[in-house]
């Protein structure tokens, strides 16, 4: 096994999910790449989470994304929970203003369950949640007083994109999903939490008839949907938002309309696939795992906060079990600009450069630091047990380049690299045979793992 078999898999483990042990890495790499995607893709193949378990250690209201925060580090199924953050993000729906959070995890479960089925099937799923009903106010969109928020961002930003539609559209787009609304929960005190039904109010759908994108007749949310799914300009929207959270930054979504892609061979190869499968999304996803410009985007996108957090808790190996704790990486995607559950707008998060600020980088610096300062935790030991593995003693050139495999393998620049030798140099060879040296040199692991999750480099996945 080469350590480019080992690199290749971290980058499609880093995108395909939010990283994996270096344990995990090589049985990953031995099995080979275009078999592990096609595990990826396939989740119904893996070993789904004891639900039993979840339920049994996370309670209270902090407990429904803590239970995501556990099943995006543990999911056996990890590119299921990637897509439910990356509709997460493309769906933008907040718990600011619905103020339910049981609402808001059934929609991450939704996401969950079919974010890599037909596109056509995520769109309706999407028009029937509470969370998005009540988000953008289909609940208030009635025959003779239509509302035109959802019936505008369903095709604004989740599925056409500016300039592949007309206002007319909206406004019919807007009246075929007259009706479509949710039933009140029981109330919260002192019952707990419900989940609101779908509910389809007849007496206030407009079944009037309607032109959208050129088709004619009673329309209503169901045939809005197939039209939808049927435009080329769905499958290179669409793509597009596949390129920008899984290969490379992108602009903003709002300059689309003017700012072409930066690979349009990648957006038109997404979009056939798109076209082919009739908008599957588990095949889009094959073809752009096994492409050739996924495979050379290693390091070409800044990591998100919930990626950044993630990938340090799977590096040092830590709550692999239910255990107190994990609700607070939730806490700490949020000091970075993420708050799961609750994005800032209908657009989402903007994401690439804009993660990053002098604020922002301080607190993923911080915390990328705070977590690796324990040479106790398993991930840590593990390097440490392959650094002995090498002899009683390593070389300072050695120890830099052993711990940036083992991080990564993450490549850095020269000057990231000379600071890195001077450090190492500094106290001369590591000395891990001498049991009166232990403790100074898992000081020494420790701090140069702090050294390396502080770089510039490492913000980049």
């Amino acid at each position: 096994m080469s350590n480019n078999d080992v690199a290749l898999m971290a980058h499609l483990m880093r995108r395909a999910g939010f990283g994996a042990t270096r344990t995990e890495l090589e049985a990953y790499a031995e099995k080979g790449y275009e078999s592990v995607v096609d595990d990826l893709v396939h989740p119904e193949r893996g070993t789904p989470i004891d639900e039993d378990i979840l339920e049994r250690y996370f309670g209270g209201e902090g407990a429904y994304v803590g239970i995501w925060v556990y099943r995006m580090l543990n999911s056996r199924c990890p590119l299921q929970e990637k897509m439910a953050l990356f509709w997460h993000h493309v769906f933008a729906t907040g718990l600011g203003k619905n103020q339910h959070i049981l609402a808001s995890s059934d929609q991450i479960d939704m996401l969950r369950r079919v974010g890599m089925g037909k596109m056509r099937d995520i769109l309706l799923e999407l028009s029937k949640d509470p969370a998005m009903i009540f988000w953008l106010d289909n609940n208030e969109n009635l025959k003779g007083e239509p509302n035109e928020n959802y019936g505008r961002e369903l095709l604004e930003l989740f599925s056409l994109g500016v300039g592949n539609y007309s206002e007319d559209d909206i406004k019919n787009c807007a009246l075929a999903f007259t009706g479509w609304t949710f039933g009140q929960p029981i109330p919260l005190y002192p019952h707990g939490y419900y989940s609101p039904p779908f509910l389809f109010d007849e007496e206030v759908h407009d079944d009037c008839e309607k032109t959208f994108l050129g088709h004619t007749g009673h329309l209503n949310g169901d045939d809005i949907i197939n039209i939808i799914v049927e435009q080329p300009a769905c499958a290179k929207f669409i793509s597009r938002h596949l390129y920008n959270f899984f290969v490379a930054d992108e602009p903003q979504v709002p300059s689309w309309n003017v700012t072409p892609p930066q690979d349009p061979d990648a957006i038109e190869t997404l979009s056939n696939a798109f076209m082919e499968s009739d908008g599957h999304l588990a095949h889009v996803l094959e073809v752009l795992f096994n492409s050739d410009f996924f495979k050379e985007a290693q390091f070409k996108k800044v990591k998100s906060p919930t990626e950044l957090v993630l990938g340090i808790v799977k590096l040092t190996a830590t709550f692999q079990s239910p255990q107190p704790g994990v609700a607070q990486y939730a806490g700490a995607t949020q000091l970075m600009g993420q708050k799961l559950l609750d994005p800032p707008t209908v657009e989402g998060w903007h994401t690439g450069k804009e993660w990053i600020d002098g604020g922002l980088l301080t607190s993923r610096v911080n915390f990328a630091v705070r977590e690796v300062s324990d040479a106790s935790k398993p991930g840590i030991q593990d390097l440490i047990s392959r650094l002995k593995d090498n002899g009683d003693s390593v070389s300072p050139e050695e120890f830099v380049d052993k711990c940036l495999d083992y991080v990564g393998p993450l490549p850095v620049g020269d000057t990231t690299r000379q600071y890195l030798t001077e450090f190492a140099e500094a106290s001369g060879e590591l000395n891990l045979g001498d049991d009166d040296a232990a403790e100074e040199s898992q000081e020494r692991v420790v701090s140069m793992l702090q050294l390396i999750v502080a770089s510039r480099e490492y913000q980049l996945g």
